[in-house]
């Protein structure tokens, strides 16, 4: 392996509230430049202990100065995915899917490295973003790097979480590639990664999201409780002993997802499950109000369940709060793909998950 070095510095864009470059401080990189557009997000980042905020610059990327060509061994970030989502349009004239185009821009100025770039797995998967994913390759062989493109399940590196993105790695010529981070043999539930938080409405918990729950009218059965639609929004039921569906930036109303707090705190079994069997036994809708164990996951347990460390403190109404959270790289995932990436630089981190 060539190239070599103990000092790993890092460039961010796109940056948010941090989860990025929370899991690669944590494998041992150190960040020397950073952007986020959003305040609030920037400013989560910054309150951000093992982050910091002296090279946080806040605002339009195409208006900041940018660092100096050799300024950081990597460049990371997960450029605006909006454009590439299933959720959304798919718009290929969407101009947030223009930022991709934008963050080769700012590889092609540092000359770092390696670099990687988070994106959502259609970006990697649908054949409608072939032409971009050809077009990206070719701009980063022009500038000398040789790609990878994996397609990673969040739950597989201990995120409670079925959250599937795309990570574009692109590696100097005279580097040894990374490896695809090896998968975790245990997978964290739910239940675990909530389990160190207080009661919901206690102090470190008290992010109550304060959207009601009714029972649809109409419910979208599924052989899973936890698919299909039973209740008002699109805010699916968590399953308490396994990966939670992947956590919305539209978090804050009707799609926060729902827990029975009775089965978090006991053990019990879910009273969702008991309700599902009776609607798929022909049962018919329930009315009136909802059993008071449902509600909505808080602010911070969706933060537990991206592994944001304890304590931290996001920025903005709570909807933004929400959205900081839905929109991060889980940091235990970008752990992950940092170690193994700095491990083609001769970086070897011991220190373990984020959370």
């Amino acid at each position: 392996m060539k190239g070599r070095c103990r000092l790993v510095r890092f460039v961010s864009l796109y940056a948010g509230s941090g989860g990025m470059d929370l899991g690669f401080v944590r494998a041992g990189a150190t960040p020397v430049w950073a952007n986020e557009l959003n305040v609030d997000a920037a400013r989560a980042y910054m309150g951000q202990a093992s982050l910091g905020r002296g090279h946080m610059h806040v605002g339009d990327i195409l208006e900041q100065s940018w660092p100096s060509p050799h300024a950081a061994e990597l460049v990371v970030g997960g450029p605006p995915c909006q454009g590439f989502s299933v959720a959304g349009r798919m718009d290929p004239e969407d101009p947030r899917s223009q930022h991709v185009v934008t963050f080769l821009d700012m590889v092609e100025r540092v000359q770092p490295q390696a670099f990687v770039m988070e994106n959502v797995k259609a970006l990697a998967a649908n054949r409608r973003w072939e032409g971009v994913r050809t077009a990206l390759s070719e701009r980063a062989k022009q500038l000398g790097y040789v790609t990878q493109m994996w397609v990673l399940n969040a739950a597989d590196y201990s995120v409670a979480q079925a959250r599937e993105r795309m990570f574009l790695v692109g590696t100097r010529k005279d580097l040894d590639p990374p490896s695809v981070p090896r998968k975790h043999d245990k997978r964290l539930t739910v239940r675990a990664a909530l389990q160190h938080l207080p009661p919901h409405g206690n102090e470190g918990n008290a992010g109550i999201c304060m959207a009601k729950i009714t029972f649809a009218k109409n419910p979208v059965l599924r052989p899973s409780p936890y698919a299909g639609m039973l209740f008002n929004g699109q805010g699916r039921p968590l399953r308490l002993d396994g990966a939670s569906n992947t956590l919305p930036a539209s978090m804050g109303g009707n799609r926060t997802p729902i827990i029975d707090e009775v089965a978090l705190r006991t053990g019990s079994r879910n009273w969702i499950e008991g309700y599902h069997q009776h609607l798929m036994a022909g049962g018919a809708p329930y009315a009136g109000a909802t059993p008071s164990q449902l509600r909505r996951i808080t602010v911070q347990e969706a933060a537990a369940l991206q592994t944001f460390p304890p304590g931290t403190v996001f920025s903005g109404t709570q909807g933004a709060q929400y959205a900081q959270i839905g929109n991060a790289v889980p940091p235990n995932l970008a752990f992950a793909v940092a170690s193994s990436v700095l491990e083609s630089f001769g970086v070897t981190s011991s220190r373990g998950d984020v959370a």
